[in-house]
């Protein structure tokens, strides 16, 4: 359902190597978390209201909090896809992994707070009221979830986006906490036990541990990981392509945001291999085959050595 939606909405969709269209589709699902996340948050909230069901109004104010999510992965699509400037030569990338830190923050804190509310739940415990059509909405609600989980886990791989993936995952959990609160919901008519609220306990710990994995892994890529292995093998392969070059050594490779990568790199030559202009068309040749194919702009240093002597 995502991809008419995507080709009514973005203009050239298939050029995602393009900011501006790489921009579109994360602007288009922030949109459409918003409306979904508003939609579920009063229905939700009004339910768990009725039903006096502090595990509903937890998973309402979870989706409150995903629709705030929603305002920055916006955010973090137009100023990740702003043009370099004076101050900042490489692009904004980064920006789109800072607003991923703060979509964790944000369900970090709301994981907390429904924490506590979840625990005056179980200490003072009040009965729930069982309505079959409120839980069909609540059945509703998880599909609406999981259509969220898959357009953005979609958008994720196509344009590359750690926002987008970090939604996905929510969005997957709140799917699960939902039909927890389902569940909870149904066995509070035939226990006495709190259900709910431990139910309610279960969910905030997910959203907890949810912000603490996103968080995590938007640290690592600011700090800069290394890089992926399939990336240093295709960059050798593509360079060795040419019998020119005997081997390589010394890959750095920078990570400034999707799409946003740069590398340099030591190319060993035979010194009786090629003339300078040889080897210095060969290399640019180089450098555009990997720019084209794997979309890194790389600066290729030539190492001039004796016959067998690589230093790869």
């Amino acid at each position: 359902m995502i991809k008419p939606i995507i080709s009514k909405f973005i203009k050239d969709y298939q050029n995602v190597t393009d900011p501006g269209v790489r921009e579109a589709y994360g602007v288009l699902s922030g949109v459409l978390g918003i409306i979904c996340n508003l939609f579920l948050f009063f229905i939700k909230f009004f339910i768990g209201i009725y039903i006096n069901s502090i595990a509903v109004i937890s998973d309402a104010f979870n989706n409150l909090s995903d629709l705030g999510s929603s305002i920055i992965n916006i955010f973090g699509a137009k100023i990740s896809g702003s043009p370099p400037d004076p101050a900042h030569p490489y692009g904004h990338g980064r920006f789109e992994y800072i607003a991923s830190l703060i979509i964790a923050f944000i369900i970090f804190a709301f994981g907390l707070q429904l924490l506590k509310s979840s625990f005056d739940k179980i200490i003072n415990p009040e009965p729930v009221i069982y309505n079959p059509i409120l839980i069909a909405i609540l059945f509703m609600s998880i599909f609406i979830k999981l259509w969220m989980y898959s357009y953005n886990t979609y958008i994720a791989g196509k344009i590359n986006s750690s926002i987008n993936s970090a939604t996905a995952s929510d969005s997957l959990n709140d799917a699960l906490a939902t039909g927890g609160v389902i569940a909870g919901t149904m066995l509070g008519n035939f226990v006495s036990f709190p259900v709910d609220g431990l139910l309610g306990l279960i969910i905030s710990i997910l959203i907890i541990y949810t912000g603490f994995g996103i968080a995590r892994d938007s640290i690592n890529l600011i700090l800069g990981p290394p890089p992926d292995p399939e990336v240093v093998k295709n960059i050798n392969a593509i360079m060795l392509e040419c019998n020119k070059i005997e081997g390589t050594h010394g890959l750095l490779v920078h990570d400034y945001g999707p799409g946003k990568i740069m590398a340099s790199v030591h190319a060993d030559v035979a010194r009786n291999g090629a003339s300078p202009v040889e080897i210095s068309t060969e290399i640019d040749e180089i450098q555009r085959s990997i720019k084209d194919r794997l979309g890194i702009d790389i600066l290729i240093h030539v190492d001039i050595i004796q016959d067998g002597e690589s230093k790869a």
